[in-house]
């Protein structure tokens, strides 16, 4: 019987917890920071590609002739 109240104690205080974690998480607004965060991945990159070395250059053009 103990152990069944002391369960209960623990369950308790951990959906408490998450209802405290949960609405300070909505206070600060940080549910519409996960949403943009996720579609990050979809954006498109516009970055130019950076310049190939020199020799890889002249190993390709040695290559195609």
């Amino acid at each position: 019987m103990e152990v069944l109240i002391l369960q209960i104690f623990v369950s308790l205080v951990l959906v408490g917890g998450a209802l405290l974690l949960f609405s300070h998480s909505m206070r600060q607004r940080e549910h519409e920071h996960a949403d943009r965060l996720s579609l990050l991945a979809l954006e498109r990159d516009d970055a130019t590609p950076r310049a190939k070395a020199p020799d890889a250059k002249e190993e390709v053009s040695d290559v195609q002739r």
